[in-house]
């Protein structure tokens, strides 16, 4: 992929409910959530397809022993990498952990990694298909619907993140803004283009953890539906920069999610 090394290229739900995430995501969303395992295979993954024909990312099936294990329902990026082994080593000798050691799939390489902090995340060396190997991944967008639009770690120690997704990553703060008694909200920007913000963890959340904040044609319409299906709108809409709108929500299946768009009512 063409995608400069520590950009967002990829997503993942983990629900204990796959076939519910899609009745859920479909409405609220516009996607469909389609299986993609063969009959064969030990893992239920999914692929969400946009409207556009494209990819969003994928859904992993949180079964009974990954739960006892500790895992919980939640959304998860990866970071693409040059040399994942590097990366992991690097990771681990600043401070983070590894929670799913490296292997490799059909589309490239993984691990499953938290940062010193205790945020958990990936990070990849993808793999394209053969005959595409300049494409690039277009899961994450500033503006357009159906794409994650908006990468917000909540962290225990925000100047610290800071640093630590600057050396591996080489994301950078991008400008802030002075929320009071919450801190600072920085910007974040990879490769000249603004991706998300880092801030200090509310106290409502138990650990540090990057939220994603997925794009709606109609911030209204879409809080509606979540509700309709069972979610719960926890914040929201509320007005932000550039006079769209967000929500901060958790689906029925427990993953915190977000919403951003525009309002058309």
């Amino acid at each position: 992929m063409s995608n400069p090394a520590g950009s967002f290229v990829w997503y993942e739900l983990m629900s204990p409910d796959p076939d519910a995430s899609a009745r859920f995501y479909g409405p609220v969303v516009g996607w469909k959530i389609v299986s993609h395992s063969e009959p064969s295979a030990t893992m239920d993954y999914r692929l969400i397809e946009r409207a556009d024909g494209g990819n969003a990312g994928g859904v992993m099936h949180l079964t009974d022993e990954m739960t006892q294990g500790g895992a919980r329902p939640c959304w998860l990026g990866y970071l693409s990498v040059g040399d994942v082994d590097t990366a992991v080593a690097a990771i681990e000798g600043d401070g983070g952990k590894v929670l799913l050691p490296a292997f490799d799939i059909e589309v490239g390489r993984i691990a499953m990694v938290a940062d010193p902090q205790g945020a958990p995340f990936y990070v990849m060396k993808p793999k394209p298909p053969a005959g595409k190997e300049g494409m690039d991944s277009d899961v994450f967008s500033t503006d357009q619907p159906q794409h994650v639009r908006w990468n917000e770690l909540r962290t225990s120690d925000p100047e610290a993140a800071l640093a630590f997704y600057g050396k591996h990553f080489g994301i950078e703060p991008s400008g802030e803004i002075d929320m009071g008694e919450m801190g600072k909200y920085r910007f974040l920007s990879k490769a000249g283009t603004m991706i998300g913000a880092v801030m200090r963890r509310p106290k409502e959340l138990p650990v540090s953890a990057w939220g994603y904040y997925i794009g709606v044609d109609d911030i209204d319409r879409a809080a509606k539906s979540a509700k309709a299906g069972g979610g719960q709108v926890l914040a929201g809409p509320m007005e932000i920069p550039g006079g769209e709108f967000s929500l901060d929500g958790i689906d029925p299946q427990g993953a915190p999610f977000g919403l951003v768009g525009p309002r058309k009512g």
